[in-house]
């Protein structure tokens, strides 16, 4: 399985961009898809993802803002980021768990079994 990431860029406070992460390999539609993101000198942190049945769950700094969405036919995963603030500055990571969830989606980074390379997201004030 390969992930890879795009959509980074600049943008300015209060603007919007829309990452998306292209999956390879044919089990992207049992998968969960996950967003991470890290920024200069912290940890990686989880922003949002989505299991097979398209159930979603958010970072209570990105609720309200951001929305992530799949496309199965396109192995994609998006993720919609409006109203940025600079401190959403960081390179943002996808991630595919392959595990069949009926529970909880995973948040925890061992969770994810692909990750992708990363695309960075700077947000100017």
């Amino acid at each position: 399985v390969q992930l890879v990431e795009s959509g980074g860029g600049l943008v300015q406070a209060g603007g919007s961009l829309r990452l998306s992460c292209g999956a390879s390999g044919r089990t992207f539609s049992t998968s969960t898809v996950g967003w991470f993101r890290q920024a200069p000198g912290k940890e990686r942190r989880f922003v949002a993802g989505i299991d097979w049945k398209s159930t979603t769950d958010y970072s209570d700094f990105v609720k309200g803002r951001f929305t992530i969405s799949r496309d199965n036919a396109k192995k994609t995963v998006y993720l919609q980021m409006n109203s940025l603030k600079p401190e959403d500055t960081a390179v943002y990571f996808c991630a595919l768990d392959l595990t069949l969830r009926t529970r909880n989606l995973p948040t925890a980074e061992f969770e994810y079994d692909y990750w992708g390379q990363g695309t960075l997201v700077t947000v100017s004030s």
